[in-house]
């Protein structure tokens, strides 16, 4: 019956795996969060020490891109309103990165094995990112606000103020950082636990 165990072994580990991806059940609390999804506080702050954004600012981002969906896709479009027509873009995963972005990216990393869909990629990503941004713009680390304007407009277009015309995303921007000061504040009060050993049931 060695077989028999193999097999329920083979079972479980799928299964956690499948869990993993599934989005976190409280959305609303940064503590919450890295409490359920065992790694992804280690991961998120491997990424702050490395690029310097802040942890709450990677969140704030990864929420209002896909909730926490790790095979988010773009909206899918249509032609005459009703014929589906592909998807608007090739954003996709935690952080609705498109496939240009992406590669971008692991081209100047050397990161071939990343994954849109793996949380430990994703962060690195938006800490890389959000280092070029200051780089090259200036834009505090800190600043979420800023940070997901050059985010979702891209470099150029941030020096460009594109986002002026878009009265939505300047919205969006807000949200972003209101809600970036919520997740900091959380994480003030459960970081010890966070970074200790004890905290985690293994």
């Amino acid at each position: 019956m060695a077989w028999f165990k193999y097999f329920l072994l083979l079972l479980l580990l799928l299964g956690s795996v499948g869990c993993t991806k599934k989005p976190p059940s409280n959305l609303d609390n940064s503590c919450a969060i890295f409490k359920e999804k065992s790694g992804w506080y280690d991961a998120a702050n491997d990424s702050f020490k490395k690029w310097g954004v802040p942890i709450h600012v990677q969140l704030a981002i990864i929420h209002q891109e896909s909730r926490f969906r790790a095979q988010a896709k773009a909206p899918k479009d249509y032609l005459l309103w009703f014929i589906p027509w592909g998807r608007k873009s090739s954003a996709y995963g935690y952080a609705q990165v498109k496939d240009a972005t992406w590669d971008w990216y692991i081209e100047k990393t050397g990161n071939w094995r990343a994954s849109r869909d793996d949380f430990e990629d994703v962060t690195d990503f938006i800490g890389w990112y959000g280092n070029y941004t200051y780089k090259t713009l200036g834009v505090s680390k800190w600043d979420a606000y800023k940070q997901y304007l050059a985010y979702h407009e891209g470099h150029g277009g941030f020096r460009r103020k594109t986002y002026l015309k878009k009265p939505w995303l300047v919205k969006v921007a807000r949200k972003v950082k209101k809600r970036a000061s919520m997740y900091h504040s959380q994480l003030q009060r459960c970081k010890s636990q966070l970074e200790s050993s004890s905290f985690w049931p293994f």
